[in-house]
């Protein structure tokens, strides 16, 4: 208890567990640590070919959410990564046309879902009016990349302008993420903003869904 001229003797915790936690040992930087650990071993390659693979046809989280800690973590590897993810995306979104031009109605299934039904409407609209440019506009977009796939086998998109767009978009986008990331600044601006890129990652994590279901 509390002793004259003050004392925490009795009491179960201490002062020092009252003061605020440092950036060093606060539970969001012990994850991020971890994270990182996690995305430096061995089964960190693998399961970015898997998530590359099967985001291009299933609801998935996007390809950046592995890969980002991957290069934070070996930033020598870092266009490995992107190369990697690139190609693995490509011939997963081959997939996921095949599915839209051999079996529609599983890939309309699919869809809705996840509801995309809408976005497959725009797509298809977007696609009458510019083309096979509707890949290289909608993989800029929040818009995920399996409703691009399965909506171009839907729609008979030439399959060889569809793969050349995809690796266009794919790629410039995975490569320029992995470019930034592999700038020496890149891991001491997060480390020194963690809590504040933590709570933008949230809000645009809202957003985007929110922009996504509005689409969909």
């Amino acid at each position: 208890m509390w002793e004259g001229g003050g004392g925490w003797q009795g009491w179960p915790f201490a002062p020092s567990l009252l003061a605020p936690a440092k950036p060093g040992n606060s539970m969001l930087r012990s994850l991020y640590n971890w994270i990182i650990r996690l995305a430096g071993g061995p089964f960190a390659l693998p399961a970015l070919i898997v998530l590359s693979f099967v985001e291009a046809t299933f609801p998935c989280p996007p390809p950046e959410t592995l890969m980002a800690p991957m290069v934070l973590a070996r930033r020598d590897r870092a266009f490995l990564y992107a190369g990697v993810a690139a190609v693995c995306s490509v011939l997963g979104g081959c997939v996921g046309y095949l599915v839209g031009m051999a079996a529609a109605p599983l890939a309309l299934h699919l869809l809705a879902l996840t509801h995309h039904t809408n976005a497959f409407l725009a797509f298809q609209a977007a696609f009458q009016k510019v083309g096979v440019w509707v890949i290289l506009i909608k993989g800029v977009t929040p818009v995920p990349f399996m409703v691009v796939t399965l909506a171009s086998g839907m729609t008979h998109l030439n399959f060889a302008a569809f793969v050349a767009a995809a690796a266009v978009t794919r790629g410039g986008r995975f490569f320029l993420g992995a470019a930034l990331l592999q700038h020496p600044a890149a891991q001491a601006f997060i480390e020194k903003y963690l809590n504040w890129l933590a709570i933008a990652g949230v809000v645009a994590i809202v957003a985007l869904l929110f922009i996504a279901f509005r689409l969909g």
